[in-house]
């Protein structure tokens, strides 16, 4: 502090105890670490005056810059903060002075995961969506739509259920499904989790994955590979997102403008699919 610096940097995140979330933090703390700062963890559970008041916080703490984790602050508000704090924001496209945005392309992974399902042979492959709120969920489901539309399939609501991320909602949009009796070889889920719900659900009702219903998640959360079966699903390089956060950061504070760039989404092939039986 006598050095004008306090060597903390604040972190607003939306859900501290989800897998995610988790990762992001986990690649803050190294880098930050590695450069002697400490971070400062808040969730603003994706509401807009819970993150703002998560900021007043850490200014009164006087950290020395601000990550932000997606979240639903303003544009305005966020390029607001930055006139007086460095501030680096995930998952939109922002330019300001003393800012740097850091967006992953979640269409581009949603349509890969829709394709892969194509590419087998399934027609009809049901949605689960994330929650409507957030900006990735519904470039999320505007990449399924497009590959739909690309390979002349047509949209059809009644496969497509809506899910808030968690994986409770995965396993409610399953029983809505099948209790509807709609026809589906396959489901792609917005994020691993309603994955993991969805398959409790298919479970239950006696459905194989994938022998009788191929499953694709989204993030690639740690435990995606030591599902039963391992699933197939779109790498989001989270970890790496949050520290290209702190580095981001830290060159900020070194009066430098970074010039990272996150990673492209990849479809990660696992045994959750398989072409649809005859």
């Amino acid at each position: 502090l006598a050095g004008g610096k306090s060597m903390s940097v604040g972190v607003v995140t939306q859900a501290i105890d989800r897998p995610f979330y988790g990762a992001a933090l986990r690649g803050i703390e190294i880098e930050l670490g590695q450069a002697g700062y400490s971070p400062l963890f808040m969730s603003g559970h994706w509401r807009g005056d819970l993150e703002a008041r998560c900021i007043e916080v850490l200014r009164a703490r006087r950290v020395d810059g601000l990550i932000v984790l997606t979240g639903r602050l303003s544009d305005a508000a966020l390029r607001a903060v930055a006139r007086s704090l460095p501030v680096v924001v995930t998952g939109r496209s922002l330019k300001a002075a003393n800012l740097i945005s850091l967006d992953f392309d979640n269409r581009e992974g949603a349509r890969q995961a829709t394709q892969h399902l194509i590419d087998l042979g399934h027609r009809r492959i049901a949605f689960i969506t994330g929650a409507s709120e957030h900006a990735d969920a519904a470039e999320r489901q505007r990449g399924y739509q497009m590959a739909l539309e690309s390979a002349g399939l047509k949209i059809d609501p009644a496969i497509v259920q809506t899910g808030d991320f968690s994986e409770q909602s995965g396993l409610a949009a399953v029983e809505r499904l099948l209790s509807g009796r709609a026809r589906f070889s396959a489901i792609f889920a917005a994020n691993d989790q309603m994955a993991f719900g969805a398959a409790v659900g298919l479970h239950r009702h006696g459905s194989r994955v994938p022998d009788d219903v191929s499953l694709v998640g989204f993030d690639d959360v740690a435990g995606s590979v030591y599902f039963v079966p391992p699933l197939t699903t779109v790498h989001n390089p989270i970890q790496e997102v949050g520290q290209l956060a702190a580095r981001s950061l830290l060159r900020l504070l070194a009066g430098e403008r970074p010039e990272g760039k996150v990673p492209a989404p990849r479809l990660v092939l696992r045994e959750s699919t398989c072409p649809p039986k005859p």
